[in-house]
Order: structure tokens, then C-alpha cells, then sequence
């Protein structure tokens, strides 16, 4: 990419990213926001040659690795559970969405951005609900 002065890296992280104190363990957190801490250090040393570097951070997308990962429950379920943890309701987030961020933030209609996370959260990370007193209500 640096010979060719142009080129688009992207990686994938997740919510917790960006919001702490959610379900999951500490040092996957932590691990979740270094992925952000290193798009925006090489958005900084990229960025002189052309290159441009982002971040996707969705929350829950009902695949079947999110579902085994919960005990194998239906994809309805899942979505529902995430639905109510989200703060944009009546909106269900699918893995095209991500795939529509991801080609966004690849292309040339994203030319001039670099450095950035984009969270893909309904709102989760500006309300901080406590997903884990809901997985405790919702799936008993």
C-alpha cells in the first residue's frame, strides 16, 4: 500500500470498545479497545502515504457463533434479547449492516476518512444499560 501511496485497512472490534462495564470479561474489553487505539495510531503513521485505516464496532448480531456462544438458542430470541438492550428500538441489527458499514468505510465514498470507530451499537454505548441484569431477566 505504501508504494502504491493508497489503500484502505479496516478492522473489526465490537461495542465493548467503547463501553465499559458491559457482560463480557475485562481483558476482552481491553483487548476490543487496543484494536481501537491501533486504528487511530496508524491512521496517524498510514495516513501521510495515502492510506486510510477505520474500525467497525458492532453490538449483537444473531449469528450462529453469537447463538452457541448462548447456549444454542433460536436466532427470534437473540435478536429480541438484543433488541431490548438496545436504546433504537424496532431496528434489528444484521450481519449486512456491518457488511454495508464495512464496504462504506472500504470504498471511495469514505476517501477522506480515517481514524474512525464507527460504533454500531443502536445506542447502547450512550445509554450503558446493564446488559448483564437483562440476560439474568431475559433468559432466566
Amino acid at each position: 500500500m505504501i508504494p502504491a501511496q493508497t489503500g484502505s485497512i479496516l478492522f473489526t472490534s465490537r461495542f465493548a470498545s467503547v463501553c465499559y462495564g458491559a457482560m463480557l470479561p475485562y481483558a476482552y474489553a481491553v483487548s476490543k479497545h487496543a484494536l481501537v487505539g491501533l486504528t487511530k495510531n496508524l491512521c496517524v503513521e498510514l495516513g501521510q502515504y495515502g492510506i486510510r485505516v477505520n474500525c467497525i464496532s458492532p453490538f449483537g448480531v444473531a449469528t450462529p457463533l453469537l447463538r452457541k456462544g448462548l447456549g444454542g438458542i433460536d436466532q427470534k430470541t437473540v435478536e429480541e434479547f438484543i433488541c431490548t438492550s438496545a436504546n433504537l428500538k424496532e431496528a434489528v441489527l444484521k450481519a449486512n449492516d456491518v457488511a454495508e458499514a464495512a464496504l462504506y468505510l472500504g470504498g471511495d465514498d469514505s476517501k477522506y476518512v480515517s481514524g474512525l470507530n464507527l460504533v454500531i451499537d443502536g445506542g447502547y454505548s450512550t445509554t450503558n444499560v446493564a446488559v448483564r441484569e437483562q440476560m439474568k431477566e431475559y433468559f432466566g
